[in-house]
């Protein structure tokens, strides 16, 4: 494996995903609080995710595994922003911290952001009725 910007890119990303699916397991009880109510079993789904972020962290570490593990986080970060959307809706603080409207702003972006880094990551070409055979 060459270390490119995109491989830099995935192991920096792989790594941040690691420690926030760590922390969902040392602190599980900041992200409990903002698992939207009609899921119920909030400590469920918080360590559930926690697992989800460690596994797909270290998909993206692993070069043979990278391109999955992007695509699926595209996938995970789409379905885990319920619960910036529940936090946002229902003014729910974050560790103590109440959030206001340009931080929620601010954190869709970053949610945004996130997708797009893992779809160039994955190298996903979603251009219009045109195929790339070198994918």
């Amino acid at each position: 494996m060459k270390l490119n910007t995109r491989n830099l890119i995935a192991i920096i990303l792989g790594t941040l995903m690691i420690y926030i699916g760590v922390h969902h397991f040392r602190n599980p009880r900041v992200y409990d609080n903002i698992v939207p109510s009609y899921l119920g079993y909030p400590r469920f789904w918080t360590l559930f995710s926690g697992i989800i972020e460690v596994v797909l962290g270290l998909g993206l570490i692993i070069y043979k595994w990278r391109s999955l593990s992007a695509k699926l986080l595209i996938v995970f970060y789409m379905i885990v922003y319920l619960a910036n959307i529940n936090m946002w809706i229902n003014d729910i603080p974050f560790n103590g911290t109440q959030l206001n409207q340009f931080t929620h702003v601010i954190r869709l972006g970053i949610q945004i952001l996130l997708i797009l880094v893992c779809i160039w990551i994955s190298r996903c070409n979603f251009s219009m009725g045109k195929t790339n055979k070198h994918l």
